[in-house]
């Protein structure tokens, strides 16, 4: 089998998957030798979906509001977020930007 993506090897082998950070376990995926692409077939796909959503990172991601705060600016994160990032108010993160589109909020 090629890979439509740039025409190298496909073989099949057991991949640890991760969302967010935490492991989701091994899942069987077809891996171009060449460039990396990995594709899950569906059956997989919704395996995967389900260990997500018992591990409770399943949809994790959100939009969020940027609000005024005195002169400066501040993004509001959501509950579930905050829960998964154990923030709490009065904790200390450590903020940056990864680029002009990244902001990182380092928790450690």
């Amino acid at each position: 089998m090629k890979c439509d993506e740039c025409g190298g090897k496909v073989v099949k082998k057991d991949v640890l998957f991760s969302v967010y950070g935490e492991e989701l376990g091994k899942f069987p995926v077809e891996v171009c030798t060449k460039c990396g692409e990995e594709l899950f077939d569906e059956a997989t796909s919704q395996k995967m979906d389900e260990v997500a959503k018992k591990k409770g990172v399943w949809g994790l991601g959100a939009p969020a509001k940027v609000t005024q705060v005195g002169s400066s600016l501040a993004v509001v994160i959501n509950k579930r977020i905050a829960t998964f990032l154990q923030l709490q108010k009065g904790k200390e993160v450590y903020v940056h930007p990864e680029d002009k589109n990244k902001l990182i909020i380092d928790t450690s």
